[in-house]
């Protein structure tokens, strides 16, 4: 559905991605795995049109990416979450689930989809009239996960969901993605808690200093000498 082929970016001068393949099927979970400035962000960034890339072949179900502005990809079904939240604090919770809506697509269907978005998240059904600045860090990025709902994806784009998060909160963030995960939508899903991106997709790629440097299952990864040293403490 997703496929990445050869694609490099930078930041001014400075490269961030080199030579990134990476391909995603429909309804599939893929995690993209690494440490700080690895190159994960950036990669979600290029696929969602924020960032440039200087070489490279993006497609989505065919259409290519390259060539669409940043506000018609959502409208082939690919929602980002980004790091940080990022909700809009001066509007209650419903507000800005419905500027999730904003595609013609999503617009005609928001009634059902807000409907769908509350029963996964309860929590954002007793505070809908609340200010998302007054929220916890959990119930902001259960806000943002449910606004990037709104959009009806084929593909959710998840950049560090636990981030900031208590034990608690990541550990219903990681059930509620799942349950997504169960209802169709492919994920992409970047995380530096490996040990939890790995217990949640079925692949996921590796990246240190821009490349790509392994890909393969969550098991094979998991049980990866390099992988356990690296990432998972053993």
């Amino acid at each position: 559905m997703l496929k990445l082929t050869g694609v490099s970016a930078s930041y001014g001068s400075v490269p961030a991605i080199s030579d990134v393949s990476i391909e995603i099927g429909e309804g599939e979970a893929v995690g993209l795995l690494g440490a700080n400035g690895a190159g994960k962000s950036t990669t979600l960034r290029v696929t969602s049109g924020l960032v440039k890339m200087t070489s490279g072949t993006i497609t989505f179900a065919g259409t290519n990416l390259a060539s669409l502005p940043p506000h018609k990809i959502p409208e082939l079904g690919i929602a980002h979450v980004p790091e940080g939240r990022q909700v809009f604090p001066e509007m209650t919770v419903q507000e800005n689930l419905e500027i999730g809506a904003y595609t013609p697509k999503a617009k005609a269907e928001r009634g059902r989809t807000l409907e769908l978005v509350y029963s996964i998240f309860p929590r954002l059904a007793d505070r809908k009239k609340q200010l998302a600045g007054t929220m916890s860090g959990g119930e902001q990025q259960m806000l943002a996960v449910g606004r990037g709902l709104m959009l009806k994806p084929r593909l959710l784009m998840l950049d560090e969901p636990s981030l900031g998060l208590a034990p608690v909160m990541t550990d219903v963030t990681f059930e509620k993605i799942g349950e997504i995960h169960k209802m169709g939508t492919a994920i992409l899903l970047v995380e530096q808690n490996v040990s939890r991106a790995l217990s949640l997709v079925q692949r996921a790629y590796v990246l240190e200093s821009g490349n790509v440097i392994m890909h393969g299952s969550s098991t094979e990864l998991a049980n990866n000498k390099q992988v356990q040293a690296a990432y998972l403490g053993i």
